[in-house]
């Protein structure tokens, strides 16, 4: 029973842990920003992020934590364990309507939308020489579906079912994005599921080691999919984002979206908003997405805004529904 105690609080604890975003994060006052693990675009945002506001100014600094990703960092905003965080908006959107895994928790409450960021693509990596040409071939393999808590777990289920396959038809792995890159290096695994902006750097990293290929999603695949589940749009990886990569892969792709605790003061999000739409250029993001815009950053939104982002959005012509301490879907946004 101890041992089993244990074994859930280490989430927590890891959390607590955490990685510093810089000298200036390990003050109390420091606003901790769940991101994923080291090897993705969560984690590279948001200590690119960290480190550009410890040199910009003063009296702001972010608190970068490793989680498991989406639907853990959606849970931690929610449970106070943290005041800010990079999310999927397909898992934003299950977390505010209370669907999927937050059906127990019911609809959430305790955050809202500060921007979408960048376009996420679904990748799925294979060892060049594996035979795996299509999503199809994966049955009977070894894979990777991402960690428990993590947007990528869902991603990977629906990819999978809108082909016709379920995690009973091949052995399955939970793995974060480092740990599925060597583990497919040893031959341990044959492929895996990652979403995220691209290049992100555990594939990058794996390609300069081992010749890898990404699978492509059919078209009438992607189609189906963007019907049936919220948050999902076409998604273009270029040709050569990684090494060896000749031909572009068409995927499907999803936002992420910043998200703050409604804990936290108008102000600080306000000059957070701000900040990620000025230094957006300065940012890791998806190669395959348009330089970050108000109108790309309140597009499609699945949950209300803080009313801070609210605040700096209304000074450019934008309004957006704020939180107003009810889970709600409805964000349309309008110019004036």
């Amino acid at each position: 029973m101890k041992a089993l105690k244990l074994l859930l609080l280490l989430p927590i604890i890891a959390l607590m842990v955490g990685c510093g975003g810089g000298e200036k994060s390990a003050g109390n006052n420091a606003i901790r920003l769940g991101t994923g693990g080291t090897g993705g675009m969560y984690y590279a945002y948001g200590t690119e992020l960290a480190k550009l506001i410890q040199t910009a100014d003063n009296k702001y600094a972010l608190d970068v934590k490793t989680t498991a990703g989406s639907a853990a960092n959606l849970r931690l905003l929610r449970e106070k364990f943290l005041d800010l965080a990079i999310v999927q908006s397909d898992t934003l959107s299950n977390a505010v309507n209370g669907r999927g895994i937050f059906a127990a928790a019911g609809p959430g409450i305790g955050y809202a939308a500060v921007a979408g960021l960048y376009t996420e693509a679904c990748q799925v990596i294979v060892a060049k020489d594996s035979g795996i040409n299509e999503i199809n071939d994966l049955v009977g393999k070894k894979i990777s579906v991402g960690e428990r808590e993590s947007g990528v777990l869902q991603n990977a289920e629906q990819i999978l079912m809108s082909h016709g396959l379920t995690f009973e038809m091949m052995e399955i792995n939970y793995m974060s994005f480092t740990d599925a890159a060597a583990a497919l290096e040893r031959g341990n695994i044959d492929a895996f599921f990652i979403t995220a902006g691209a290049p992100t750097a555990s594939i990058a990293d794996l390609a300069t080691r081992k010749e890898i290929k990404l699978l492509s999603i059919a078209p009438d695949v992607q189609n189906n999919m963007m019907k049936l589940y919220k948050g999902y749009t076409r998604c273009t990886i270029p040709a050569n984002t990684y090494a060896g990569q000749t031909e572009e892969v068409q995927t499907i792709g999803v936002k992420a979206v910043l998200v703050a605790s409604t804990d936290l003061k108008d102000d600080t999000v306000s000059f957070l908003t701000e900040f990620v739409l000025k230094n957006a250029k300065n940012l890791p993001h998806n190669t395959s997405n348009a330089d970050l815009n108000v109108e790309y950053a309140v597009e499609d939104i699945p949950s209300s805004f803080h009313a801070g982002a609210a605040k700096y959005y209304e000074t450019q012509g934008v309004k957006v529904n704020i939180y107003s301490g009810v889970s709600s879907e409805s964000v349309k946004a309008s110019q004036d």
